[in-house]
């Protein structure tokens, strides 16, 4: 038996992990969320955690409260995360917050030499190729969990060697179009409501949004780029709105290898948690019979310019795709809230990046990573506060 540490153990991914740890027997050892008290107690009631954590101060207050006896309450904030993810007595760390909150958690696993299930990807791109040596240095291992990283990885697995990039012609990197890939309307005035209707995975806010402007791919184009050393021009995106091939590998020798199964995730969370074994699952076996037809079509990047900005960003290198991130970040939870129009968001992204003058093309430091995105966090939040005022 396991013991994993969940980090985001009420988003869609926690919970989702929360049933494959309970099918394997294992124990969810630590569960930290970010302001969801009545469902994280009911998760550590029914699992028997040992440590809790929430983001929000006054949650942790009233968490406080009711908390089951024995059951420690760490920290608020990144300082909690940093403590559960760290934990000595913790197999796993899951780590599936959402946005660049994950950093410094990820990082402190990273040193602590942890089997670490990563989900979320703006860490990867704010600083990768840096976390990535890191874990070298440590002996930290990282899989991913999101569905197209997880089937990359599976790809690769065979090959058995720390250099991927000689031995790979091309990534084809698939995504299922978003909320509105056979829009034809104007996108601006599209409703939140609208954006945040998947037509495949049932996902949080933030990356359901991301997914309706492509810069989820964007950002995983950059997570694979830094993940597996391979060079962005390397990486294709192909619109793939059936979601049962969730990527795949062109060897130099042009033999494709790639990932199938129904779209569920529990079965990269499963894969991650148990590399490098595999054993049953709670997901639905393959029916080859019931495939009536896999399309493939290539995005438009025109009407998706995320995608293009990332790519982009990808190119430059250097704090570049930080800069991408916190921007699209800022950008992301303006629309949430209402405050700008669906198209404002890549508007948004393209002028704060515009800011940023650097040649330097090396990988950032961690604290670099970390203060420019402080710095692009602040400079879109300016940009999007003007923008509201010309409305």
């Amino acid at each position: 038996m396991k013991r994993i540490v969940i980090l985001g153990s009420t988003g869609s991914i926690g919970r989702n992990a929360l049933k494959v740890i309970k099918n394997l027997g294992w124990r969810a050892l630590g569960l930290a969320a970010n302001a969801n008290v009545r469902e994280l107690i009911s998760q550590v009631r029914e699992h028997k955690s040992a440590y809790v954590s929430v983001f929000n101060p006054a949650a942790a207050s009233e968490l406080k409260e009711i908390l089951p006896r024995g059951v420690k309450l760490l920290a608020p904030g990144v300082e909690g995360l940093v403590e559960m993810a760290t934990l000595a007595d913790a197999d796993v760390v899951l780590n599936a917050v959402s946005g660049s909150v994950g950093f410094a958690p990820l990082a402190a696993a990273i040193r602590a030499s942890k089997h670490i299930a990563l989900a979320n990807k703006e860490p990867m791109v704010m600083a990768g190729e840096t976390l990535m040596r890191d874990a070298r240095r440590w002996a930290a291992r990282i899989i991913p969990v999101d569905s197209e990283p997880s089937a990359i990885f599976q790809c690769l697995e065979g090959l058995k060697t720390d250099d991927y990039s000689p031995a790979v012609s091309r990534i084809f990197l698939t995504a299922s179009g978003g909320a509105f890939y056979n829009h034809k309307g104007d996108l601006g005035k599209v409703r939140l409501a609208a954006a945040l209707r998947h037509p495949t995975w049932k996902m949080g806010p933030k990356i359901t949004v991301d997914s309706a402007t492509l810069m989820n791919k964007g950002l995983e184009a950059i997570e694979i780029k830094n993940f597996f050393s391979v060079p962005v021009s390397k990486i294709e995106v192909l619109i793939h709105p059936q979601s049962v091939i969730h990527s795949a590998v062109e060897l130099k020798d042009g033999s494709v290898l790639a990932q199938l199964s129904w779209p569920d995730m529990k079965l990269p969370i499963q894969y991650a948690l148990t590399y490098p074994q595999r054993v049953g699952s709670l997901a639905r076996p393959m029916d080859f019979f019931r495939l009536k037809k896999l399309d493939f079509v290539k995005p438009d990047f025109r009407k998706f310019p995320c995608l293009e900005l990332a790519f982009e960003a990808a190119r430059k290198g250097g704090a570049y795709p930080a800069v991408l991130n916190a921007a699209n970040e800022a950008a992301v939870e303006a629309f949430l809230k209402g405050r700008i129009l669906f198209t404002d968001i890549p508007g948004i992204v393209e002028e704060t990046l515009g800011f940023h003058h650097s040649r330097d093309a090396a990988a950032p430091t961690l604290a670099e990573a970390v203060e420019t995105d402080q710095w692009a966090r602040a400079k879109a939040a300016e940009l999007t506060g003007s923008l509201k005022r010309k409305k």
